[in-house]
């Protein structure tokens, strides 16, 4: 039987960028996981580009698969302002976090990301001051306040350089991945998702104003 015949599990792409005609390389994983079965892909930017979110739909989507793809270029350090948009209206304390908030935990996330820069700018003494993982604890606590694992992330440095070989392996590393899931030997290593308490007491009434 071929590796790549068994029907993957349930997973949700989120794909985000600004542009898709000036993507190198977000744009054909975004592609290849459409042609996956069991592989929902959402293209944010084409589906909200009034950044309206629904987010019942949305939420059902996240709820429905085991696995979150972040799919999206770095930009200044972080995500596309429109999936940051998603995460702050989809993820509701109550919901995704906090109490009663259980409807993600157990789930995974996995952050598939490109930079405009080298892996040496990201580096103490490159430009970027900093090995790359210094900029992933803001995804891996948004994961484990929703009770999900953060899976290891799989980035492709300097997608503007990078040769047609260097993306077409790029590209097949993503799709054996997907459609590998959940049976890859790191997950094993992993544990299980944590549980972490929010206090209600830190959480403003409804009559309060936001922070």
């Amino acid at each position: 039987m071929d590796e790549f015949a068994k029907p993957p599990a349930d997973v949700y792409v989120l794909a985000a960028h600004p542009d898709w005609r000036e993507s190198r390389v977000n744009r054909q994983l975004m592609a290849v996981a459409g042609s996956l079965p069991g592989v929902k892909v959402q293209d944010l930017y084409g589906r909200y580009p009034d950044y309206d979110i629904d987010v019942p739909a949305e939420q059902a989507n996240a709820q429905a698969a085991q696995l979150l793809v972040l799919l999206h270029p770095i930009q200044w350090y972080s995500m596309p302002p429109l999936m940051k948009l998603w995460l702050d209206e989809v993820l509701r304390y109550g919901w995704a976090y906090g109490r009663g908030g259980t409807a993600l935990q157990g789930k995974d996330v996995w952050l598939v990301a490109t930079t405009g820069g080298p892996e040496s700018s990201y580096h103490p003494q490159g430009y970027n001051r900093y090995f790359f993982d210094a900029f992933l604890p803001p995804y891996e606590q948004t994961a484990t306040l929703c009770g999900m694992r953060f899976l290891p992330p799989l980035l492709l440095h300097g997608a503007h350089r990078a040769t047609p070989p260097e993306l077409q392996a790029h590209v097949e590393v993503f799709r054996q991945r997907l459609s590998s899931y959940p049976d890859w030997p790191e997950i094993a290593e992993l544990g299980a998702c944590p549980i972490v308490d929010v206090p209600s007491t830190d959480r403003p009434l409804p009559n309060e104003a936001a922070g």
